[in-house]
């Protein structure tokens, strides 16, 4: 889940005030307070940098250095022996994706100028591929759903399916990021791509195409309107709340939140979302170190407020889906059915780098409005309802069907 870095701000020009003669105390002192000034910043400077970085919001450069010596010598013992080709833009990346790797979390990622455009291209939706929604389970890159007519559908790639090759390279313990890169490329090219299902290995040629996939859709059963949303993009709370209305004007009377594998997004989007329900309540504290700072409240036009609603949720609804479901369940106007989702209860915060880089930091956590934390614990939904592979495989939906059973 991200911030989305806010507008610069406006700035008023005052007229010049009056020159005023200053005493010569007065002038003492304020010199001397410079001096202690300069000297806590001279000595406390990345103590000093990070406290304004965290209070402000701001991102100035502490100037801060890593000791970066054993790597030093690690590259001159490589360029001084090494009995072949040595790529020094390559060792530069992967020194740059070492320090984030180190950090132990799987949320702060750097990312070089091509994956940078490669994560742009996943939370807007459109790109070349296969059509397929990749995430890690269980150390895996993982189909998590395949998108409607896409190349990978009418292959015949099924939600579960556990990538194992990709043309001939093992996917074997790949990021997301790192699979789709190689299942990614020109329209009208090939990939081979090779899966693990129910013990089974199938192999899979599948014909790139250029795919979107939009943020949200929308249905109506009976009297009950269906929004699913696939992520959290720019305007994803707008979409939303466009649908929400057409729904109401086909005669709506109950509503399904259909957060079902949609692994987050945009912090600002899921306020959005929340806020088709909630008129300016809270939706999400942020606390860093154990202490808050920042409470969101809920925006948009609570064109669906008191109306009966269920959100679905499995344990692909991660981030932004959980700050949605969180809310909706804590402020008790809506029920939550199907499985735990995730468990993913931190925010990041994208840093442009030089170069088309980028960089992608956890810098809090957040909790529900009743300040429940759900990192690595997930939320338990009202009615846990499974939802098998063969069952979706033969086409049903049981979820759904427990949903639509609950607004009767």
């Amino acid at each position: 889940m991200q911030h989305q870095k806010p507008a610069a701000p406006v700035v008023h020009h005052k007229p010049q005030p009056q020159q005023r003669n200053v005493s010569l105390s007065t002038l003492i002192m304020a010199i001397g307070l410079v001096l202690v000034v300069g000297f806590i910043a001279g000595t406390r400077s990345q103590g000093l940098f990070s406290f304004v970085n965290r209070t402000f919001g701001t991102t100035l450069n502490s100037g801060a250095e890593l000791d970066l010596s054993a790597a030093q010598q690690a590259y001159r013992m490589v360029k001084d022996h090494y009995d072949g080709t040595i790529d020094e833009a390559k060792l530069a990346d992967g020194a740059a994706h070492g320090v984030t790797d180190a950090a132990g979390d799987p949320h702060t990622v750097y990312f070089n100028a091509d994956e940078a455009d490669e994560y742009a291209k996943e939370l807007s939706g459109s790109l070349t591929g296969i059509g397929a929604e990749i995430g890690v389970r269980n150390d895996q890159p993982t189909i998590l759903r395949t998108i409607t007519d896409s190349p990978a559908e009418k292959a015949g790639l099924l939600k579960g399916d556990v990538i194992t090759m990709i043309d001939d390279t093992s996917a074997d313990g790949f990021t997301a990021i790192e699979a789709a890169q190689l299942i990614r490329g020109d329209a009208d090219t090939e990939v081979k791509v090779v899966v693990m299902r129910d013990g089974e290995s199938k192999t899979f040629t599948i014909t790139r195409a250029e795919v979107t996939d939009p943020s949200v859709s929308s249905r109506l059963e009976g009297t009950t309107g269906i929004i699913v949303l696939r992520r959290f993009d720019m305007d994803t709370g707008e979409q939303a709340r466009i649908a929400a209305r057409s729904l109401i004007a086909q005669g709506a009377k109950s509503f399904i939140l259909d957060l079902r594998d949609n692994g987050g997004g945009y912090l600002s989007q899921a306020q959005s979302v929340a806020g088709l329900w909630l008129s300016n309540q809270v939706v999400v504290s942020e606390r860093r170190n154990g202490t808050q700072t920042a409470e969101l409240y809920s925006t948009g036009e609570a064109v669906l407020k008191g109306m009966p609603t269920v959100v679905l949720l499995n344990g692909g609804s991660a981030s932004a889906s959980e700050v949605v479901a969180g809310a909706l369940k804590d402020h008790k106007v809506a029920t939550l059915i199907g499985e735990k989702s995730f468990g993913k209860g931190t925010v990041q915060e994208i840093f442009n780098l030089t170069g088309g880089a980028k960089i992608k930091i956890t810098i809090a956590h957040w909790f529900t409005p009743n300040g429940d934390t759900i990192d690595k614990t997930g939320i338990t939904p009202d009615q846990t309802v499974e939802l098998t592979s063969d069952q979706m495989n033969k086409g049903q939906d049981t979820q759904l069907d427990a949903a639509l059973e609950k607004l009767q």
